[in-house]
C-alpha cells in the first residue's frame, strides 16, 4: 500500500513509527495478533469465529484488500505501528466524514509485550498531527469502553476532552458495551500539535518521576 498524499514512507518519533501497510506484514500480523488474544480479544467487535481462525496468515491478505479500498474512497487512513522497526500494532482513522464536519474515529491496538512504553500515545499524536497538518481533518473522537483503563489513560494524558457517554454503543466481545467518549480539535492542539504535546507530558513524567 502506497503512502498517503502528502506523507513520507515513514513517520517516526524514537522508537516509534507509523508506516502504510505492506503485503508482506502478513507473517508479522499473525504471529503478534495470535499472541496477543488474551489482551485483545476483550476489546475487539463480536465475532462467531474463534480468535485462531481469524489470525492467520492468509487472513491478513482480505484486511490488506479491505484497507486500499477503504483509502482509495477516502473513508479511512489505516497505519502499521512499529517499534524499533518492528510491527507492533494497528492505528486506524476511520470513518472519515468530509463536508461541513472534517472528522474522523481513532482506534488501535498494540502488542503486550511492548505497553507501557509510550508506543501508542506516540503513534497516536503522530497519526493527530499528520490528519490535521495534511489530510484537512478538523477534529478526532475516541470511543473506549470505561473499564479499559489502559485505553483511557493513553487518550487522557494526549489531552482529549471527555465528551460523551454512549450507552450500549458497539457489540463488543459478545454484547452491547458502553463507550465514554473524547475528542480534540486543531484548535485544542495549535499552533504546536499534540506531538509536541506529548514530549513535554513525557518530559515533566521523566523529571517528576
Amino acid at each position: 500500500m502506497t503512502a498517503l498524499p502528502g506523507w513520507p514512507a515513514t513517520l517516526a518519533e524514537g522508537p516509534v513509527g507509523l508506516r502504510p501497510h505492506r503485503i508482506r506484514d502478513a507473517r508479522a500480523w499473525s504471529e503478534v495478533r495470535l499472541a496477543n488474544e488474551e489482551w485483545l480479544a476483550r476489546w475487539e467487535p463480536t465475532s462467531m469465529r474463534p480468535w485462531a481462525d481469524r489470525h492467520r496468515t492468509s487472513d491478513y491478505y482480505e484486511l490488506y484488500r479491505s484497507l486500499r479500498r477503504g483509502v482509495r474512497l477516502g473513508q479511512i487512513m489505516p497505519f502499521v505501528v512499529t517499534y524499533e522497526d518492528e510491527f507492533v500494532g494497528q492505528l486506524t482513522l476511520g470513518n472519515i466524514v468530509r463536508g461541513a464536519f472534517c472528522s474522523a474515529y481513532a482506534g488501535y491496538w498494540v502488542d503486550s509485550r511492548v505497553a507501557g512504553r509510550g508506543v501508542i500515545p506516540t503513534a497516536l499524536a503522530m497519526a493527530v498531527d499528520f490528519s490535521f497538518a495534511h489530510a484537512a481533518l478538523h477534529r478526532i473522537e475516541v470511543n473506549i469502553r470505561p473499564e479499559n483503563t489502559s485505553s483511557r489513560r493513553v487518550v487522557e494524558k494526549l489531552g482529549f476532552r471527555q465528551e460523551g457517554f454512549h450507552p450500549r454503543y458497539l457489540h463488543i466481545d459478545g454484547g452491547w458495551r458502553d463507550h465514554v467518549g473524547y475528542a480534540l480539535t486543531v484548535e485544542d492542539v495549535a499552533p504546536a500539535g499534540l506531538l509536541a504535546r506529548w514530549r513535554t507530558v513525557r518530559a515533566g513524567s521523566s523529571t517528576t518521576g
